[in-house]
């Protein structure tokens, strides 16, 4: 009896206690908050993969052309796909039209954005949603191709960068392995 009396006691001195309590409201509120913080903050970083990599072997090339294309509107491509490229030993020039006779290898990309609200955003703001590459020798044959897409599920990359969304398709371009 003695036993349960003091289990009461210590169960109501608990109860009373206004600081930190099993029942109040505010350690949920305060975990829900934290647990959106944290799913905000993962859901730029869903990882980009190339996919569909066609690679034909061929010689190795220190040097390209990228075609540039006034049809795609997604801002910063064409220089994430040289920093890319760069990181790969290759330099790269940009030209518009006819492909110059210097150029043994050239690249030629297509794009599409998307708009949505991003988490915690006040507006509507684009993201690279689609992007492929391929790589042509100076005859127009094919060298290697690849895509990448925004993942289908949650969509948590779509909110990446540009060039991270870039890297993996560029990689597998040129090695033809995709990550």
């Amino acid at each position: 009896m003695r036993l349960i009396a003091s289990s009461l006691s210590a169960a109501t001195l608990v109860l009373s206690q206004t600081g930190c309590s099993l029942f109040s409201p505010v350690p949920l509120w305060e975990l829900a908050k934290a647990g959106g913080t944290v799913a905000s903050m993962a859901l730029p970083y869903g990882e980009p993969k190339a996919s569909d990599t066609v690679y034909h072997l061929h010689p190795r090339f220190h040097t390209l052309c990228i075609a540039f294309n006034p049809d795609t509107p997604a801002q910063g491509l064409v220089p994430a796909l040289q920093a890319e490229l760069r990181l790969h030993q290759i330099e790269t020039r940009v030209y518009e039209g006819v492909l110059p006779e210097r150029c043994s290898v050239s690249l030629a990309y297509e794009a599409a954005i998307g708009w949505e609200v991003p988490p915690l955003g006040g507006g509507y703001q684009a993201y690279l949603s689609t992007l492929a590459l391929t790589l042509r020798d100076a005859d127009g044959a094919v060298l290697s191709s690849s895509r990448y897409e925004v993942d289908n599920g949650l969509g948590w990359g779509k909110w990446r960068s540009t060039r991270s969304k870039v890297a993996p398709v560029v990689s597998a371009l040129v090695t033809g392995f995709e990550n």
